[in-house]
């Protein structure tokens, strides 16, 4: 074995942002949010004034690995698309999700945060989508009102479906996530 001295650099491995494993996982990430999307719209709760994606709780992902980030702006993007939305929102609700994948990774040191940057992009983002870009404006009621009234029912929905469904989704692949995320 050959002796190293303190002022020699030790080997470690870099890991590529566009390796074969990350494109992968994103690319897998894409089709679980896409498929979860579906399966939600079959039921009516994809789209509309309240909304509980089941694939929102994916969003949870950048907390083990950032081949998340983009797997999940894609997923949404198409699922979007696919599901008939218009384009604000696809590009605006496609958008809050990336920010809140962002969001998820830079919070990864705290467990506990991970689902609020989620949910926070979509209660700010979703209801001007709904008001600007549907017309979800209640007869009789101001704008103000409307909004706020959207920011309760997204939020319940993102809450459900980030919060509880993807904090539960973190606990049990922490258990796993060597072999699932492995870091080197």
């Amino acid at each position: 074995m050959k002796k190293q001295s303190c002022n020699q650099a030790v080997p470690f491995r870099i890991v590529h942002p566009f390796s074969v494993t990350t494109m992968a996982q994103a690319a897998m990430i894409a089709a679980l949010y896409v498929v979860l999307t579906f399966i939600a719209n079959a039921f009516g709760l994809a789209n509309h004034a309240v909304q509980v994606r089941i694939s929102e709780a994916l969003t949870i992902l950048p907390y083990f690995t950032p081949a998340a980030i983009p797997g999940l702006f894609l997923g949404c993007l198409i699922s979007n698309i696919l599901t008939g939305c218009i384009l604000p929102d696809v590009i605006f609700g496609s958008l809050a999700t990336l920010a809140g994948a962002l969001g998820t990774y830079a919070l990864r040191k705290w467990k506990w945060c991970a689902p609020i940057t989620p949910i926070l992009a979509n209660i700010l983002v979703v209801p001007l989508v709904l008001i600007y870009g549907y017309g979800f404006l209640k007869e009789g009621y101001s704008l103000l009102y409307c909004y706020f009234f959207y920011v309760i029912t997204v939020g319940a929905g993102e809450i459900i479906s980030c919060g509880i469904l993807g904090m539960s989704l973190l606990f049990t692949l922490e258990k796993y996530k060597e072999k699932i995320f492995p870091t080197s």
